[in-house]
């Protein structure tokens, strides 16, 4: 998709000087940025380079300590969010603000002005679904839906506002290859239409085919505004990280063994006699990494819930080493040496309003206990630092609460916090959403160190570049239902993209690696 020239028209937003402080962190230093009406304008930047602090107070999330906000021309102060979607703003978060109770006509209705009437809700979220190339079940709760689905219902509930200006905070996180082309073609038509976008991504990529301009950030200040069109990645890498990500060697993978890990013929039961998984068999050895490729709401949400315990099964169904913990708890399966990082950080993975140190109390089992059953502070403490020099966390100190880090951040300390013990397996469900480059590139190091160890890791993602660079096979899975077990090396990220919408699985590119 070509990128076109913004309209020559007036600046719909134009930020003069914004300063943002937490304690003696700058998050944003004097920040300047405009945004035309009808253009789409990118910002990028490392993880706590300040992009989601900005994205807040441009939606009135925030209040901005310092600088100047001028909408249409004039200045303005957001007294709250609700203010500034009244003016037409609004924002998809990175982290998701929907209610898991309610259904997504409901979430939807929650959005649109008061005094809307109860029947006009369903139909609206058609029609925007219609128009927009969406896909979700007006009535399904949103607690049942994948994360991909959840960010659907994030993006109708902001088009339900009828925006003047939309914010996207790492849109394309989860969504798989062949969903990203409709989305970059409806934020074009919204654009058309005089709606502007700023689109915050660390996909370059993506920036560089859809945006007309882009800030980059870097250390909450801005480095520079470009074309990215007219730039290569590296020198947009250059300016967003001062260097060029770092080669991550993939490193020999051993064939793959007896599996550490072993489902077999794992049926789980959705709603109206429908399965969620249907008769799905896999294993992953000591020494290999295993992927899961699927489009949102093939059944990876559940696999994931099942192996971690959340959801129980009958006991062989699901087997570490000789033990059958289909029908184990999570802390059970701990004991067992399994760890499990869900998609969901905030709420499934961490607590937000926790400190770090006491986040990483809640992993730690018995560990975390002294005398008296008093919490291990020192040892905690020592931990969480550790894990902050390891994985380059940008926070205030082991103090600080989980809900202020960057998305991107909360990331890595989640991740980091659990292979923190070396486990002997690893479930982890979209391991760098909202991770930079180099931010992403180090996770796969400690996966691959990890690996090299012996443990037997399992990544479920909808990215599969990711996929196809770090796993030695993966398994497709559609409709709850997992095809056989491909070697990376014999398929391309358009076969596996084919396979994710349902299409067969080329049987001459399949080698079987299935638990006997």
């Amino acid at each position: 998709m070509s990128v076109k020239c913004p309209h020559i028209m007036a600046d719909i937003l134009a930020l003069e000087g914004i300063t943002k402080r937490y304690g003696a962190t700058v998050a944003n230093d004097a920040i300047d940025l405009r945004v035309p009406v009808g253009a789409i304008h990118g910002v990028i930047g490392e993880n706590g380079a300040g992009k989601s602090t900005l994205m807040r107070i441009v939606c009135g999330a925030t209040r901005p300590d310092e600088g100047r906000i001028r909408w249409r021309g004039e200045p303005i102060v957001f007294s709250h969010p609700a203010h500034a979607r009244s003016l037409g703003i609004a924002m998809v978060f990175q982290h998701f603000a929907l209610f898991e109770s309610l259904t997504v006509s409901d979430n939807l209705a929650l959005a649109e002005p008061a005094g809307t009437r109860a029947g006009e809700h369903t139909s609206r979220l058609q029609h925007l679904c219609e128009r927009y190339g969406l896909v979700i079940e007006p009535t399904a709760r949103v607690g049942d839906l994948d994360v991909g689905q959840r960010q659907q219902v994030e993006i109708l509930r902001a088009l339900a506002c009828d925006p003047k200006l939309l914010i996207l905070d790492e849109p394309t996180a989860v969504l798989p290859p062949q969903a990203i082309g409709p989305l970059f073609t409806w934020l074009r038509r919204l654009a058309d239409d005089g709606c502007a976008v700023l689109y915050v991504s660390h996909k370059l990529a993506e920036v560089r085919r859809l945006c007309d301009t882009a800030t980059v950030l870097r250390g909450g200040r801005v480095i520079a505004t470009v074309r990215p069109h007219e730039e290569g990645e590296s020198s947009l890498a250059r300016l967003m990280i001062g260097d060029p990500p770092p080669a991550v060697p993939r490193g020999a993978v051993a064939p793959a063994g007896t599996p550490l890990l072993e489902v077999d013929r794992l049926t789980v039961i959705a709603g109206a006699g429908q399965p969620a998984l249907e008769s799905v068999s896999f294993g992953v050895a000591a020494g290999e990494i295993v992927g899961i490729a699927g489009i949102p709401g093939s059944g990876q949400r559940t696999l994931v819930r099942v192996l971690g315990g959340q959801t129980m099964v009958e006991p062989s169904c699901v087997r570490l080493g000789e033990a059958r913990i289909g029908g184990s708890p999570p802390a059970a399966r701990r004991d067992c040496g399994l760890r499990v990082v869900p998609a969901e950080r905030l709420g499934e993975a961490a607590v937000g309003g926790l400190s770090l140190w006491e986040n990483v109390a809640l992993t730690a089992g018995a560990r975390a206990g002294g005398l008296f059953g008093l919490l291990r502070r020192g040892w905690l403490q020592q931990r969480a630092a550790g894990l902050l020099e390891r994985f380059q966390i940008r926070a205030s100190g082991v103090q600080a609460p989980a809900s202020t880090l960057s998305g991107g951040n909360l990331q890595k300390f989640v991740i980091g916090r659990e292979l923190l013990d070396r486990p002997r397996v690893l479930i982890v469900d979209q391991p760098t959403w909202g991770l930079d480059a180099g931010a992403a590139a180090r996770v796969h190091q400690a996966l691959f160190e990890l690996r090299d160890a012996g443990s037997a890791i399992l990544v479920v993602s909808e990215d599969v570049d990711e996929l196809l660079t770090i796993c030695s096979r993966l398994h497709v899975i559609s409709c709850g239902r997992l095809s056989p077990s491909i070697d990376v090396d014999t398929i391309d990220i358009d076969d596996v993209g084919r396979c994710m919408a349902g299409d067969p699985v080329d049987e001459r590119r399949v080698e079987c690696h299935e638990p006997a």
